[in-house]
């Protein structure tokens, strides 16, 4: 699959502040040209003009996000980029609705039932005649351009996100690991990322941690 390697028309469609558990974001709803999905972007501080600014690109993940499954790590993830994006006093979540590594919701299922009879999430993709990873990233380089970010420090264990990023044009600093803990119902999830996948995973954040006694992801163990 053919990467996008220029920067679409924007269009913001609405904004307000929204007050989380983790602080307070200015929140955009927006559009690129030829993709009518909604994107989000959560802003803390004034990014603008800045250097170096904190960015967690994040695709949206229903079943581990809303329904808090055990198979994924990207609920845990999300929360750990808007306690580190506070943290910093400024930064940027953007949110993008490429469900399932972009094959969809109702593909997302289908592969998660050729996983229970035992495939992998690659091979599973591969069996319904799917791409590995289905992503593309051109709808956040231009809300980055939008806001007017000269470089950032993206939020990532993914080194195909930071490359689709540079062909757009945005300057990714540093990359910053997303480790968080999870149970054993994602270990192979995490590594398939990494065996397959090249995710930069650690292998020991390949192994499970407990989530008993209310142990949730935390940026608390990112090196």
């Amino acid at each position: 699959m053919e990467r996008p390697t220029t920067i679409p028309p924007l269009a913001i469609l609405a904004q307000a502040t929204l007050p989380t558990r983790y602080g307070e974001f200015r929140t955009l709803v927006f559009t690129v040209e030829g993709d009518a999905r909604e994107h989000l972007a959560l802003i803390h501080g004034q990014p603008s003009g800045k250097e170096r600014v904190v960015v967690r690109v994040h695709s949206e993940c229903i079943t581990g996000e809303v329904f808090g499954s055990l198979k994924c790590d990207c609920g845990a993830q999300l929360d750990s980029a808007m306690r580190e994006v506070v943290r910093r006093g400024t930064g940027i979540i953007l949110y993008l609705r490429q469900e399932g590594r972009g094959i969809g919701l109702t593909n997302k299922i289908r592969a998660y039932a050729l996983q229970d009879q035992g495939a992998d999430t690659v091979d599973a993709n591969r069996l319904l005649g799917l791409p590995d990873d289905a992503r593309t990233y051109e709808a956040a380089a231009a809300m980055l351009h939008h806001l007017g970010v000269r470089s950032i420090e993206l939020i990532t264990n993914n080194p195909e996100k930071v490359r689709a990023l540079e062909e757009l044009g945005i300057q990714v600093a540093a990359r910053i690991p997303s480790l968080v803990p999870v149970g054993t119902e994602a270990r192979r999830y995490l590594e398939v990322k990494r065996d397959r996948m090249h995710h930069l995973i650690p292998e020991r954040e390949a192994v499970p941690q407990s989530v008993a006694h209310g142990a949730t992801g935390s940026d608390d163990n990112r090196p």
